[in-house]
């Protein structure tokens, strides 16, 4: 199992808490994006750097993705491929995209756009709040006590 993390929009703070779980829990965080990221020294962390374009950082996701792993995203269609991937997925606000809510999800996306596109201002998603970072970090840590067995502990 290894976290994979949507890093281009990904709030620093959830990288962060990313950064620690992965030395807590000994789990590998591979976070993707388009730009140089610096990461802390660790050998459970990682970076890999796409090139610029639509998707790419989306697309080198989903390949990487197995069965069992976690995807950190906000992006709809990449949590849709990679929940088709058998990967779980969590938005950085702690949300579990499903495979009971993706459709919702992904219907409720083209209408905004399609407003969006009519010249219809939407607004946006609300900042990122203390509240968001405290609810991710709990549904990530419930998360690794379910899949992550540390070397030398008990099946």
């Amino acid at each position: 199992m290894q976290i994979l993390v949507d890093a281009d929009a990904c709030p620093v703070v959830v990288k962060d808490m990313l950064y620690r779980a992965a030395q807590r829990a000994e789990v590998n965080v591979t976070l993707v994006a388009n730009q140089f990221l610096r990461t802390p020294p660790s050998r459970f962390i990682k970076s890999v750097q796409v090139p610029s374009g639509f998707d790419a950082a989306d697309n080198r996701i989903v390949e990487m993705a197995t069965e069992g792993d976690l995807v950190i995203t906000a992006d709809i269609p990449l949590a849709a491929a990679a929940l088709d991937k058998g990967a779980q997925v969590l938005d950085p606000r702690g949300t579990w995209f499903s495979r009971e809510n993706i459709q919702e999800r992904l219907t409720m996306r083209e209408v905004m756009d399609q407003l969006r596109a009519s010249g219809i201002d939407t607004g946006g998603p609300a900042p990122f709040s203390p509240q968001d970072g405290k609810t991710f970090a709990g549904q990530l840590d419930r998360f690794l006590a379910r899949h992550v067995r540390k070397p030398g502990s008990e099946a």
